[in-house]
C-alpha cells in the first residue's frame, strides 16, 4: 500500500525471500515509475486503496506500507492527524488486515506520529492493530545507520507470533557512514572508501577531479557542516524553509583550508539554486566557498535507490521537483532490508513469504 517509487519491494528484495503480488498507488508518476522498475506484469495493482474489494485481492503474507505522513509531520502547517483524509488512510489499512488476515504487516511513517496530539494518535493506532488480533512491536530507526542521511522513521510491525514477541527490532544501529580516505594526494589522485560518505563534483567544474565537496551543510541562515545528508524531503526542491535541519546543499571547496563556520561566517543566497558561504578565519581572513543543492540522483542514492533505478525513473523525463518529491516520500531500502531480514527470520522462520 503507498507504494511510491517502491523502497518496501526494493528493500524486500535484497532481503531475500519476499514475492511481491501486487501494490497500490494513486500518485500516476509514482506508479508509472514502479513499473519500471520492478516486473508487474503479473501482478494486481490498485490505484486508490479505498476502492479495493479485499474478496478480489490475491492472498498474501505480509502488507506493507509507508502511509501518507503530512497529518503528522512537525513540518506541515495543519496536523489534523487521523482527522486528515490522508491520515484516514490508516483505516483503510487496517480494513485490509481486517479482511485478509495476513501472518504480518509493517508500517512506515515520520516520528512525528508518536507525539501527535500527545499520544492518543498513536494510542488509537495501536489499539486498533490490537484489536485485529496482531502482536505490535516498533521502533524508531535513523537512515544514518546505513545511509549519510538524517531521517528518523518510526517504524511498526506487527505478527500473530507471541513466542518471538520483542525480538523484529533487536538489532543494534551503527554511527552513521563518514567520508573515509584510503590514498591521500592532490585532487584527482585521491581515493576514498566505497563504504563511506561519497565526494561530490560541481556540474560546472573542469580539470582534474574538478573541486572535491567533502561536507554537507543545512540550507539554513546559520548552516552547520555535516557528515551526512539532511532529511530527504518530497518539496527538496522548494528553496530555504523556515524549519531547521531540512534541507542540504554540498559545499564545494574553493581552496584548501580549513573550514571554520563559525559566529562570523555570512550566509547568502546568490542565485535560486546555488548559494555562497563567506567565511571568516581566526586570523580575519576571508574565504568563499560555493554550495549546490542535491541532485535528484544524490537524493535516489541516500535512499538506497541504485543509480540504474534513478536512470530507469528519469528515462520518462520526469521533471527535478517531481524526482525530488519520489524520493522525499519513499522510505529507504537499506532499513527496509534490514527489518525485512528480520520478518523473513522471526516470523517465517528464514521461509518465502508473498508481499
Amino acid at each position: 500500500m503507498f507504494s511510491g517509487i517502491g523502497g518496501f519491494r526494493s528493500g524486500l528484495e535484497q532481503a531475500g525471500g519476499f514475492e511481491c503480488v501486487g501494490f497500490c498507488e494513486i500518485d500516476p508518476y509514482a506508479a508509472a515509475a514502479y513499473k519500471a522498475l520492478y516486473n508487474t506484469e503479473k501482478e494486481a495493482y490498485y490505484s486508490d486503496i479505498t476502492r479495493i474489494d479485499t474478496a478480489e485481492m490475491p492472498d498474501f503474507d505480509l502488507l506493507v506500507g509507508g502511509l501518507p505522513c503530512q497529518p503528522y509531520s512537525v513540518a506541515s502547517a495543519d496536523r489534523k492527524g487521523l482527522d486528515d483524509p490522508r491520515g484516514a488512510l490508516f483505516f483503510e489499512f487496517a480494513r485490509i488486515l481486517k479482511d485478509k488476515q495476513p501472518a504480518a504487516f509493517c508500517i512506515e511513517n515520520v516520528r512525528g506520529l508518536l507525539s501527535h496530539k500527545k499520544g492518543e494518535s498513536y494510542r488509537q493506532i495501536l489499539l486498533t492493530l490490537s484489536e485485529l488480533g496482531y502482536i505490535i512491536e516498533w521502533r524508531v530507526l535513523n537512515t544514518r545507520s546505513w545511509l549519510p542521511q538524517e531521517r528518523k522513521r518510526v517504524y511498526i510491525v506487527g505478527h500473530h507470533r507471541a513466542d518471538r514477541a520483542g525480538k523484529i527490532f533487536s538489532f543494534k544501529e551503527s554511527g552513521g557512514a563518514n567520508l573515509l580516505k584510503v590514498i591521500s594526494g592532490t585532487q584527482g589522485q585521491r581515493v576514498y572508501d566505497s563504504s563511506g560518505i561519497a565526494c561530490t563534483q560541481c556540474a560546472g567544474d573542469g580539470g582534474q577531479g574538478v573541486h572535491t565537496g567533502l561536507y554537507t551543510v543545512d540550507l539554513n541562515t546559520d548552516p552547520k557542516i555535516l557528515d551526512y545528508i539532511r532529511c530527504i524531503l518530497a518539496r527538496y526542491d522548494s528553496g530555504i524553509t523556515k524549519f531547521k535541519g531540512t534541507n542540504s546543499g554540498v559545499l564545494i571547496e574553493m581552496s584548501p583550508m580549513v573550514i571554520n563556520l563559525a559566529d562570523k561566517s555570512e550566509f547568502f543566497e546568490s542565485e535560486r539554486t546555488a548559494y555562497a558561504v563567506a567565511v571568516v578565519d581566526e586570523n580575519g581572513n576571508t574565504r568563499y566557498f560555493r554550495i549546490r543543492k542535491l541532485m535528484p540522483l544524490e537524493s535516489f542514492r541516500a535512499q538506497g535507490f541504485s543509480t540504474e533505478q534513478f536512470n530507469k525513473v528519469a528515462a520518462f523525463g520526469i521533471s527535478d521537483s517531481r524526482l525530488f518529491k519520489m524520493a522525499g516520500n519513499a522510505v529507504s531500502v537499506p532499513v527496509i532490508k534490514a527489518i525485512g531480514e528480520r520478518i523473513r527470520d522471526i516470523i517465517f522462520d528464514g521461509g518465502g513469504a508473498v508481499a
